[in-house]
């Protein structure tokens, strides 16, 4: 049997300021710190350790997996960043208060720009300071990798793109991988595995800072999956 482990960062500044934050590159909030390490916590008691860790190109879950790895005194495994594994990008609503972008637009239309699977939030302008061509952390990629805006299905095509052509084979090969990453990014994933449709998508949730394990058998399909804080 093998086990992935993946786990959402923890709370970030804007998730406690309730921001729409998509790649905008904010730090963990005291809280944030606090999950993190406790994340490291369950996963040392329950026995866990890696032999290489995935995250993305954004710093809340790059220092998550920093505080998760010292926990586990295994600082020094191999890490991969890719922004393939990055929050989904919100276009021009990235900055904004939600509750204050409700009342501007209405409940039913930010409800469609979050939990819908294929509409798309309004998109930046290449002149915004906001657009990610304007940071040199992406100056490797090319203009149409390089997102306005995103729906959770182009999100789900990045990440499923570089699980498959990534991840996949260093399970196959036997590692013992753990993913940190974002809410959007890993519905993408668990999307994949368990097959989820594009309507039930739309439901599913991400805990900050708690665990996930997923037991796969040798063709990586789905045993089961748990929070690991929640396992007796």
């Amino acid at each position: 049997m093998i086990k992935l482990v993946l786990v959402r960062h923890g709370q970030s500044i804007w998730n406690l300021e309730n921001k729409f934050t998509g790649w905008t590159d904010v730090h963990l909030s005291e809280e944030g710190i606090k999950e993190a390490i406790d994340a490291g916590k369950v996963l040392k008691e329950k026995g866990f350790s890696f032999d290489k860790a995935y995250t993305s190109v954004l710093k809340r879950a790059e220092d998550t997996l920093m505080y998760i790895l010292k926990e586990l005194n295994e600082e020094d495994i191999e890490i991969k960043y890719s922004y393939k594994l990055n929050e989904r990008h919100y276009g021009a609503l990235q900055g904004l208060n939600k509750d204050e972008t409700r009342e501007k637009y209405g409940d039913e239309q930010v409800k469609l720009w979050r939990r819908s699977a294929d509409v798309r939030p309004p998109a930046l302008t290449l002149d915004d300071p906001r657009y990610p061509g304007n940071d040199p952390k992406y100056q490797d990629l090319t203009k149409e990798e390089i997102p306005q805006t995103e729906n959770l299905l182009d999100t789900v095509k990045r990440v499923v793109d570089y699980f498959e052509s990534e991840i996949k084979k260093d399970l196959e090969d036997g590692k013992k991988i753990i993913i940190v990453a974002h809410g959007n990014s890993l519905r993408g994933l668990i999307k994949y595995l368990d097959e989820v449709s594009d309507e039930d998508i739309i439901n599913v949730e991400v805990e900050t800072g708690n665990p996930i394990c997923y037991e796969l058998d040798d063709n990586l399909k789905p045993i089961k999956h748990y929070y690991l804080k929640e396992e007796s």
